[in-house]
Order: structure tokens, then sequence, then C-alpha cells
């Protein structure tokens, strides 16, 4: 009877383990599609641009969109600080007809970056401070509450990057949050990509990154671009 017993309950676990999977959509394997570009005003200023596009599977189910950009301002060629505004709009359900509330999120942040070189390794640290305006409406029992509340998050990212030609390379990180109110863990990046450069001012990733949270784990594809202009030469040109 205990052997019955005992086996009826892991049979129950692991059904509702994969019933879980199946609303969260932790068992699919979803894409991130993201463009960044950082614009140069002068030496020592510069514009950042930034969208992604994020699925729960691999060309299909909306999850995410975030739009990011902001001012940098370059103390040398090894430290930059920034601020920026972005604006998230999340489908936090797999299930569209379980969908019960859309998030919208205007988020401000600072960001402090550090560069060195060890051998032929490139370092990359990235501090980032954020304030997280949440807006989340209820449209199943109260489309008309909005569940508004603000929240505010600390990140750093450790990536490392090692070139392999003059065209090819490999780019990996890492980036924990930190939540600075309730529980402090708030998920993980782990990240490789190979990375090619197109032109001098053009660069894509094709990478897989590991995202975790407290109780769920999801795999992502990334396709990245990355396109830098340089407007001084245009300044340069009418003067």
């Amino acid at each position: 009877m205990k052997r019955i017993s005992t086996l009826f309950l892991l049979l129950s676990t692991i059904l509702i383990s994969n019933a879980q999977d199946q609303l969260t959509g932790e068992d699919e394997l979803g894409s991130w599609f993201m463009y960044f570009g950082t614009n140069k005003i002068n030496d020592k200023w510069s514009i950042h641009t930034e969208a992604q596009f994020r699925y729960y599977e691999t060309t299909s189910n909306f999850n995410q969109l975030l739009l990011r950009t902001g001012i940098n301002y370059h103390i040398n060629p090894e430290a930059i600080a920034t601020l920026g505004y972005g604006y998230i709009d999340t489908d936090p359900t797999f299930v569209g007809s379980l969908k019960e509330a859309n998030l919208h999120e205007h988020r401000i942040f600072e960001q402090f970056i550090l560069k060195n070189k060890v051998w032929e390794f490139n370092f990359e640290h990235r501090y980032r401070l954020e304030q997280r305006f949440i807006s989340q409406t209820d449209i199943l029992s109260n489309p008309e509450q909005d569940l508004g509340r603000t929240e505010h998050r600390a990140r750093y990212r450790l990536q490392v990057t090692l070139p392999l030609t003059d065209i090819f390379f490999l780019n990996f990180y890492d980036e924990i949050f930190i939540n600075l109110q309730n529980e402090a863990f708030g998920q993980n990046r782990l990240y490789a990509a190979l990375g090619l450069h197109v032109t001098d001012n053009l660069s894509m990733q094709f990478g897989y990154l590991r995202n975790d949270f407290k109780t769920t784990d999801y795999d992502r594809l990334q396709l990245g671009v990355f396109f830098n202009t340089d407007f001084r030469k245009i300044f340069k040109k009418k003067e």
C-alpha cells in the first residue's frame, strides 16, 4: 500500500510539473531578436539605441517588446556612464487563452561600464540600477483597475569577448539581477554566442541564452545586430 501511495505521489508530481511547464512555456525553445546601436555625437557623448522582440517560441507567441535609449558619457575608452529610459510591453502568459494581465513598464536606468583586456580576452563589467514603474491591468476580473507598482533593481554583467580572426569572435556573459525589495534574487542570464564583423560599424551575434528564475528556467536562441554610427564625420563634412 505504501508503494502504491508513493508511486501515485510521484506520478502526480510529474503531471503537475508538466502542466506547469505547458502553462509557462518553460519546455519551449524561444527566441530573442535584438538591435543595439551606439551613435557617436562627439568625442565624449553618444546616444544608445536598442530594440528587442522576444518570443516564447522560436518564431511565434509574443512574450515581450523592449525599447531602450540613453545618453552615454565616455569618460575614457575604458569607462562609460549612461543615463537612459526604457519602455517594455510584456505578455506574461504562454497560453494566450489564459492571458490575465499584460504588463506595461516605464523604466529609468543608470549604468556604468568598465573595460579591460587580459591577453586576447576583452572583459566588460556592466553595473546597472533600474527604477521600474510597472502598470498591470487584470483584463478578466477588473479591466478598469490599474495594479501599478514601483520596483528597484540592481544588475551586474561580466562579459568576455575572444577574437578568433579579423571577422569571427566568441562572446560570453553572465548577468545577475538583484531585487532591492522583497526577495533579493531576481534572475540570472548565461549567454554564449558566435559573432562576426560584417563591416567596421556592423556586427552580428548568433547565440544561446539560459534564463534562470527562482521557479522557472527558459532556453532562448538569440540573434543580435549591432550597428554603430559616427555622426562626427557628418558634422565635420558640414563644417
